[in-house]
């Protein structure tokens, strides 16, 4: 079976549902494929395991936004992306396009006993194993917890990193086992094989980094790289072992499966191969956006959810661009920042950095309450509930 897609998005994610707003916006016609019926908001799903929020609730419904913004939504599989025939095979039918945006995230590395340890960004399913798991440690009313990250040695610039969730997550769960009044009877250890995690955010907010491992009681292993996990332990190089009942790590970002059979070409990484204006190299109607891609930019740029939505709204105005024979081709490299507001259940600090500034701001209480209303807000705009506030 064949479909016929004039714009056809690849990824139901946050790059993927902002091309097809954008490109709504500019009266196109667009179908966007996704293997889930919904998106899911991964910078609020950290408070699934302490119960600030249900998985229903960082969850938005695909087809109602279809039904808000009028694109077409097919729920299947990617199977193979051949550029050169302008086709995409999915599980069901194949889909012949005239411009295509990919946007279906990233994978995770492999690592030997990765299968013993939970992802806060890995399957949305994840969330809710983590709640589990900490609920049955605060019934038995004390235990370990090991939370981490790492990075992918063939990416030196490290942009495929996660560092921020785990960090919330640790901060997070201080706060919880303070209110549950056991947190003398947990250990709380944060793990990375990198010697400075952490320093994307800058100078600044690094330097504040033990300050908050000191406030929130939390133990530091750092530097050595990790040789294995098992079940209740992690191995690292020099044979020394850090034990935990709950063990949460987010492994560095590699290239999407589906990409192996694919023919665009890729970095050693394994993401796709773009330039700034998020154009595939070869490919003229073919993009790609957000953590699939590439990003070009300065050593600490990272792959940040906001940046994947200006990927978007970048790929979206190129392709109306040359549909209408405009010349004009504008470029996310100027946009290119890290900000973030990393809670920690009882506040949050705000980090900016950009290419000559950078700042953390301590927001006691408050901070926290921006994160909630930030995820209040992405949802309802993105729902068409309330207006889109300009730059967010």
């Amino acid at each position: 079976m064949k479909d016929k897609a004039n714009i056809l998005v690849l990824g139901g994610g946050f790059a993927g549902l902002e091309s097809v707003i954008q490109l709504r916006k500019l009266g196109h016609e667009v179908t966007l494929v996704s293997n889930r019926d919904y998106l899911f908001v991964y910078p609020i799903s950290i408070w699934i395991p302490v119960k600030k929020k249900t998985s229903d609730q960082v969850k938005l419904c695909l087809e109602t936004l279809s039904k808000k913004h009028g694109f077409s939504l097919i729920i299947d599989e990617v199977e193979n992306i051949i550029s050169k025939q302008n086709l995409v095979k999915l599980s069901s039918l194949e889909i012949e396009y005239n411009f295509l945006i990919v946007a279906i995230g990233m994978s995770k590395m492999r690592m030997k006993g990765l299968e013993h340890t939970h992802s806060i960004c890995g399957q949305p399913e994840e969330a809710d194993i983590i709640k589990e798991e900490l609920e049955k440690l605060v019934q038995q009313g004390k235990g370990s917890i090991a939370i981490g990250f790492g990075g992918n040695p063939k990416d030196p610039t490290a942009t495929a990193v996660r560092g921020g969730p785990a960090f919330e997550m640790l901060f997070n769960f201080s706060h919880y086992l303070k209110k549950l009044k056991l947190r003398d009877n947990f250990d709380l250890h944060f793990f990375a094989p990198m010697a400075e995690p952490g320093r994307k955010m800058g100078e600044k907010a690094y330097q504040k980094m033990d300050s908050f491992f000191y406030h929130y009681k939390i133990q530091v292993h750092k530097g050595k790289r990790i040789v294995r996990f098992n079940q209740s332990a992690i191995h690292f190089e020099d044979d020394s072992v850090l034990k935990s009942d709950l063990i949460i790590f987010i492994p560095g970002g590699i290239g999407h499966p589906v990409l192996e059979n694919s023919d665009l070409p890729l970095s050693e990484v394994g993401f796709v191969k773009t330039n700034q204006e998020c154009q595939v190299e070869g490919g003229n109607n073919v993009f790609a956006v957000g953590d699939v891609a590439t990003l070009i930019g300065p050593k600490w740029a990272a792959k940040q959810g906001h940046i994947a939505e200006v990927m978007a709204k970048v790929a979206a105005t190129n392709i109306d661009n040359i549909i209408n024979g405009n010349s004009d081709r504008l470029s996310y490299t100027k946009h290119l920042n890290i900000i973030c507001i990393m809670d920690s259940g009882d506040g949050a600090a705000l980090v900016m950095r950009k290419e000559k500034s950078e700042m953390m701001l301590q927001l006691p209480i408050v901070g926290h309450w921006m994160k909630r209303f930030w995820g209040f807000y992405y949802r309802q705009s993105k729902l068409k509930n309330i207006p889109r506030i300009p730059g967010m």
